[in-house]
């Protein structure tokens, strides 16, 4: 509920009008405070929370991850791009990235920095001594689950939209600022396709509502009992229905519910599968060739080749890539088959990021360059990201290429 004139409150003029709830449970009492993760007057509310009222702790809608980046926004200078590339871990570190494009591009037009009021909650929390608690699902197992919950083609819808961000130059409208005012940060980067899929919705705000809802349970547990405990509870606008609900209704261990909500879900099976048979298919399709013909069969094999090689390499060279990398990727994308554990993408992107080493300025200007859609072919790391996704999507067209052509020269 918002603030009314009869609430102790009305002493905080910082506090008018906030969205403020208050949940009793266990013994400890949860101040609920919604906020706009891009307005100056839930900054203020925070402070005065924090300067007037009494708490033995602080819960914010943060994960380790993001925590660290807002303490240390210079530590993604520390990134070892290679091991990210080897650990298969590029693609994600890629959406971030994309991600913190929407953010800036938020921060420079409003004035104010995304999350300014959680970074507010955790500074205040430090200098009383309280205890900080982060709550939130980690931002990439959420990504991941978002991602996974939808079908095919809805993938497709999600991608074009995050590369659309990339491009897109205009200002963020109004009305798309004032909705993150009542929203949420990730719900916010993807609000079209959230709104019109529940699936979506449900993974961006549904399951962490209960996630939340289960961490602050599981360290109020972990706190003395015989302490009467008081927490304020930072989290975006919309956020606050979902999660004072699930905190009053939720009857779950928390442990086992936070448990079951921060596993990445198995990759469906089926595209493997699929692609796996394709590839069998074509390869029947050659020995079958070898076996009518041996020119038949050589030509067939050096179609596979020139396509699969092909198209990887103009992905790498649509990337900017270095002639090396574009040479490793048309070398890598037609092995594949043979070569279990790092694409064809990854091996061009670490060929990429060996040629043309990330220098100190790289990292110090990537947030600012990849704003612009130059700026990903300008900044070697970002380039070296790009390399990775583009020959990874030509490869997956050169091997598709392949098999239909192969098919037509023999049937």
């Amino acid at each position: 509920m918002s603030v009314s004139q009869t609430d102790p409150a009305l002493l905080l003029p910082a506090l008018l009008g906030q969205p403020i709830e208050h949940v009793h449970r266990d013994g400890v009492e949860y101040v609920l405070l919604g906020t706009a993760h891009v307005s100056r007057s839930s900054v203020d509310a925070v402070e005065a929370l924090l300067e007037h009222e009494h708490f033995d702790a602080v819960a914010v809608e943060l994960c380790d991850s993001r925590a660290q980046s807002m303490r240390d926004p210079e530590a993604f200078k520390q990134m070892d791009l290679l091991k990210v590339i080897r650990q298969g871990k590029a693609g994600m570190v890629a959406a971030s990235l994309v991600l913190s494009t929407f953010q800036k591009r938020l921060a420079d037009q409003s004035g104010i920095q995304p999350g300014a009021e959680m970074k507010a909650a955790m500074d205040r929390a430090e200098q009383r001594g309280l205890p900080l608690w982060l709550i939130d699902r980690e931002v990439g197992t959420t990504l991941k689950r978002a991602w996974r919950s939808v079908g095919f083609w809805q993938r497709f819808g999600l991608l074009g939209g995050l590369l659309a961000s990339v491009f897109e130059r205009e200002q963020i409208e109004q009305v798309e600022i004032e909705r993150l005012k009542q929203g949420d940060l990730l719900e916010g980067a993807f609000s079209e396709f959230a709104s019109e899929s529940k699936p979506l919705y449900e993974s961006l705000i549904g399951e962490r509502d209960a996630f939340m809802a289960a961490r602050l349970r599981e360290e109020a547990a972990q706190a003395a009992s015989s302490e009467s405990r008081r927490v304020l509870v930072v989290i975006g606008a919309g956020h606050l229905k979902g999660l004072g609900e699930l905190l009053r209704s939720q009857r779950d261990d928390p442990a086992d519910k936070v448990a079951e909500l921060a596993a990445t879900p198995p990759k469906a099976r089926w595209p493997k599968w699929l692609a796996a048979g394709l590839v069998l298919l074509v390869f029947a399709a050659i020995a079958w060739a070898f076996h009518r013909n041996t020119a038949l069969g050589a030509q067939a094999l050096l179609d596979w080749v020139l396509f699969t090689g092909g198209f990887a390499a103009l992905g790498a060279l649509a990337a900017g890539g270095h002639p090396l990398s574009i040479l490793a990727a048309f070398i890598a994308a037609p092995i594949k088959p043979f070569r279990p554990g790092i694409p064809a993408g990854g091996i061009s992107a670490m060929a990429e990021a060996w040629v043309r080493r990330p220098r100190v300025i790289d990292f110090d200007t990537l947030r600012d360059d990849i704003v612009h859609w130059s700026g990903w072919w300008k900044n070697r790391v970002a380039r070296t990201l790009l390399n990775f996704f583009l020959v990874s999507v030509g490869t997956i067209i050169g091997e598709y290429s392949a098999g239909i052509h192969i098919f037509k020269s023999l049937f």
